[in-house]
C-alpha cells in the first residue's frame, strides 16, 4: 500500500520560504515521477512543479524562478524549496507520486499540507 506523507506546510509573510516534504512508502514498482500539485479556494489543481528520478524538472511558470523542486531517489522523497512567496501561492499544496511498471502506470496522492501567504 503506497502512502504519502507530506510536511512543511504552515503560515508565512509575503516573500518568506518555505520547505515542504513528502516521504512515500510502500512503492514497489519504479518512480516515473514525483510531484506537487496545489488547489486554491474555487480553483483547480494545478501542477506547480514535478521531478524525476533523473533530476528532469519541470515547474509552472508561476513560480520558475522562485520555486525549486528535488528528489532524494533513496528515500523516495521529494522536497519543495519555496522561496519569494506571494499571496497568490496561498493553497493546499498535494503531493503526487507517478509509478511505472511496464505500460502500466500508477497515480498516488498525499492528503494535502496548507500553505497561507500573508501580505
Amino acid at each position: 500500500q503506497v502512502q504519502l506523507v507530506e510536511s512543511g506546510g504552515g503560515l508565512v509573510q509575503a516573500g518568506g520560504s518555505l520547505r515542504l516534504s513528502c516521504a512515500a512508502s510502500g512503492i514497489i514498482y519504479s518512480i516515473d515521477y514525483m510531484g506537487w500539485y496545489r488547489q486554491a479556494p474555487g480553483k483547480q489543481r494545478e501542477l506547480v512543479a514535478s521531478i524525476t528520478p533523473l533530476g528532469s524538472t519541470n515547474y509552472a511558470d508561476s513560480v520558475k524562478g522562485r520555486f525549486t523542486i528535488s528528489i532524494d531517489n533513496a528515500k523516495n522523497t521529494v522536497y519543495l524549496q519555496m522561496n519569494g512567496l506571494k499571496p497568490e501561492d496561498t493553497a493546499v499544496y498535494y503531493c503526487n507520486v507517478r509509478t511505472k511498471y511496464g505500460a502500466a502506470y500508477g497515480n498516488y496522492w498525499g492528503q494535502g499540507t496548507q500553505v497561507t501567504v500573508s501580505s
